[in-house]
């Protein structure tokens, strides 16, 4: 980026609860699982002023009223609301874009590949120099995030390429360890480019008899995520960009162990990060 380099949303910065946050409670996997509401009045009750809704399915099927009626549950909490999707297929960007607009936020974090649709980086650029000035007439910025599916290079070619302030990085270095990318070389690869960060601490361990690992979550602070040098890199404080919680919490032994420890964690990871 010649004279654009990326920063967060011309606000402070602030700590916000994902919708990986709460995970398993708002699943099919427990017997009476949050809805979108209980889960924005849960964040408030924790002092959280921002929620990103990311990769929650029953968004696409809302209508509008459904989809208002969640901002009104937002409005009257105090929270701002950011979005996460995966794919870049124009119509997908746009069909965000719009949720974006009855929603009022003004991120939306996406993931190059879903099935049927990898798109190679000429093709990345087209689509979002094609889509761009729509999101910067409405105010909403785009962050591809780092992830495994995807070379980090590949993608910072492509925003380097659009050289546009309405497109950057969601940074989360956890993801990338499974495409052999050291989370430090991603940190300092992405800085100049983060518009989102994703926090969620991350950790091997060994498997039954000692054959393989195990590689999922763990407790912010816990785990292997160097978060102090992540901090110093991306500075979220000065450059205004918001640090979304979420977790890799595997189920547990029972669905009130589950509940209890994700909950857990989501109260760690906001003790840390608003000690840090």
């Amino acid at each position: 980026m010649s004279s654009t380099v990326a920063s967060g949303n011309g606000q402070d910065s602030r700590i916000g609860l994902s919708s990986y946050a709460f995970f398993w409670q708002l699943s099919d996997r427990v017997s009476a699982p949050l809805s979108l509401h209980e889960a924005l009045a849960q964040t408030a009750a924790l002092g959280v002023d921002l929620f990103q809704i990311c990769d929650y399915a029953p968004l696409e099927s809302m209508t509008d009223a459904e989809l208002a009626s969640v901002r009104a549950t937002a409005d009257a909490l105090g929270i701002s609301l950011e979005l996460g999707t995966k794919g870049i297929r124009p119509d997908h960007l746009r069909k965000f874009l719009r949720i974006a607009g009855i929603l009022g936020a003004p991120l939306l974090r996406t993931m190059f590949n879903v099935p049927g649709h990898t798109p190679d980086a000429d093709e990345a650029v087209a689509i979002f120099t094609g889509v761009l000035p729509e999101f910067e007439a409405a105010g909403v910025k785009i962050a591809v995030e780092t992830y495994e599916q995807v070379p980090t290079a590949r993608v910072l070619e492509v925003i380097a390429r659009v050289d546009s302030l309405y497109l950057g990085i969601c940074s989360d270095p956890a993801n990338t360890v499974a495409a052999l990318e050291s989370p430090r070389e991603v940190i300092d690869a992405v800085a100049p480019y983060v518009l989102n960060m994703h926090i969620k601490d991350f950790a091997f361990s060994r498997k039954e008899g000692w054959v393989g690992f195990t590689y999922a979550g763990a407790p912010l602070g816990e785990g292997l995520l160097d978060y102090a040098y992540m901090a110093r890199k991306l500075q979220p404080k000065e450059r205004n960009i918001n640090q979304i919680i979420e977790h890799w919490l595997p189920w547990q032994a029972s669905e009130e162990e589950t509940i209890r420890l994700e909950k857990q964690w989501t109260q760690q990871s906001l003790d840390f990060l608003r000690s840090n």
